[in-house]
């Protein structure tokens, strides 16, 4: 009996202790809220985007809306004909579940959030009028030149930054491993151009193989929503957080209908409005340099192009057999599978030292 009444008070003592000294019970509470809040951001961006896609694909079909492949990549010959646009399926089922959470008031739309989804959607109808065209003439040179592209790009831009500027945010650069800290004012909207048609490109050129580009993009917003998670700086970092796990159940259900065989491709509906979020994210959060590591892969594909180009006009000869240097795998006989498994495992590994990093160490 007294060992039951000793135990008892030790637990009454225990409490008042957590009162007294600190806010742990607290926190492990708006922890497990904002986890369990996460996996349902992720669990109805999955749902919803399966349940899109079931109907979105075979209506692609019959609309006749298909890619042509590139005429340099034989090997994917077959694939010609396959439909495109399927970055669709993510963002619409992004634009649903983010319009449930916040009817439920499970999120809420910040200055900062609201950023993120005009470049999201700005960047995927940039995407989506390329594609239009490029079905409607049945040639992938008939879509939008370079000048519009970068155009509709510099536009955006633009309102990111002056969105950026009026809520107060520091227009500065810092690396603090390196205790590097330099401010920029106006020169830092370049920068932000910069980072998004970057990143936007990169993503662009790593969509050649089935499920590459998802999956690899999937990864960075999970870590990205994990940062998020951690940038109590950041105003409405808890619904960035959201929005993040929202589009990675998205790319989980749209790797669904896109993983190898494709039933359906991202085309550049989708890789534009990956790529400019993920530099918008990276941005907003102040890790703009971690974006180099979190999507290192994408670095990788982007630099294998630009040193074949550069070999090429410099040395007269290719440095690779093909790029972007997916295609060179491929050219060494690897079979396509393997090549998509190798460069998650990358990702994987690139994107846990950077998360360990930035928010442990």
């Amino acid at each position: 009996m007294l060992r039951n009444v000793n135990i008892i008070n030790f637990l009454n003592i225990n409490d008042i202790l957590y009162d007294i000294i600190g806010i742990g019970k607290v926190r492990d509470v708006n922890f497990m809220l904002l986890l369990a809040k996460s996996v349902l951001a992720i669990f109805i961006g999955f749902l919803v985007s399966v349940i899109f896609g079931t109907f979105f694909v075979p209506f692609m079909r019959k609309k006749k809306a298909r890619q042509v492949t590139s005429k340099f990549v034989k090997a994917h010959k077959a694939k010609s004909g396959t439909p495109t646009m399927g970055g669709l399926i993510f963002s619409v089922s992004t634009i649903i579940a983010i319009a449930a959470m916040f009817i439920t008031k499970k999120m809420t739309i910040t200055t900062n959030l609201f950023i993120v989804l005009f470049v999201f959607f700005g960047y995927g109808l940039i995407g989506f009028v390329d594609d239009y065209f490029k079905i409607k003439y049945q040639s992938n040179e008939r879509g939008l030149t370079r000048l519009q592209k970068f155009c509709a790009q510099v536009v955006i831009a633009i309102i990111f930054f002056y969105l950026y500027i009026k809520s107060g945010a520091d227009t500065s650069l810092e690396v603090a491993a390196l205790n590097i800290h330099i401010s920029l004012g106006f020169l830092y909207g370049f920068f932000i151009l910069f980072m998004l048609v970057g990143t936007s490109n990169a993503v662009n050129l790593t969509d050649g193989l089935d499920g590459l580009a998802g999956g690899l993009s999937l990864i960075c917003f999970l870590i990205y929503g994990m940062i998020a998670w951690n940038s109590p700086y950041l105003s409405g970092s808890e619904d960035i957080a959201i929005f993040c796990f929202i589009l990675t159940g998205g790319l989980l259900g749209f790797l669904v209908f896109n993983g190898h065989p494709a039933k359906i491709f991202m085309g550049d509906t989708g890789s534009l409005a990956l790529g400019g979020t993920l530099a918008t994210i990276a941005i907003l959060t102040h890790r703009e340099f971690s974006l180099i590591v979190i999507g290192g892969v994408f670095v990788l594909e982007t630099l294998s192009v630009i040193l074949q180009i550069a070999s090429v006009k410099l040395r007269g000869k290719r440095l690779f057999p093909m790029t972007p240097i997916h295609h060179t795998f491929e050219k060494l006989g690897w079979i396509e599978e393997d090549i998509v498994r190798l460069f998650y495992v990358v990702g994987f590994i690139l994107g846990a030292g950077a998360i360990v990093y930035t928010i442990w160490v």
